[in-house]
């Protein structure tokens, strides 16, 4: 673990973005070319995490989404009423630079964004997650996340979970 101290807020025009490097060139490319447009759009809000010189050590993304009910494990949808989706929220990026790689910020980052998922006023049965591939899955199974049964990469944390934990 690092001493280094970040500071998590909305991304703003500000914010220096092209020097952000996560070694995963769609990522980047997200930050630098793209993200801007879905917040003006309102179909995504940005989260960076700065250090003390401003500098982007990290973002996610989140969205609201639903969930088939179908698409849940059974286990889970005989606690939920009979709707066809159950609304959720959906973290479409979580990205570290790789400066920052190692010091937990992940993890940090992910906490912030369940953190923010239920203090909204807006109901959200769960956070939802698409990873990319098996490694980002098993960061997700390390935080408690649930696969959906018929998409691997699919995961998501009921926030009633979350708040039993907080």
């Amino acid at each position: 673990m690092s001493d280094i101290q970040f500071h998590v807020v909305p991304l703003d025009a500000v914010h220096e973005r092209t020097t952000f490097n996560s070694s995963s060139e769609p990522l980047n490319r997200y930050l630098r070319e793209q993200v801007s447009q879905d917040i003006r759009r309102r179909v995504a809000a940005c989260f960076v995490a700065l250090t003390d010189e401003q500098r982007i050590a990290g973002y996610y993304t989140l969205a609201s989404a639903s969930i088939l009910l179908a698409d849940l494990p059974v286990s889970i949808t005989k606690k939920l009423p009979r709707y066809p989706t159950v609304p959720a929220v959906r973290m479409g990026r979580l990205a570290v630079d790789i400066a920052f790689k190692g010091q937990g910020l992940g993890s940090a980052l992910l906490a912030d964004a369940l953190n923010r998922a239920i203090r909204s006023e807006i109901a959200a049965y769960a956070l939802i997650v698409d990873a990319k591939d098996e490694s980002s899955a098993n960061f997700y199974k390390h935080h408690g996340f649930i696969v959906l049964p018929k998409s691997p990469l699919t995961l998501f944390l009921p926030l009633a979970t979350v708040r039993q934990i907080l």
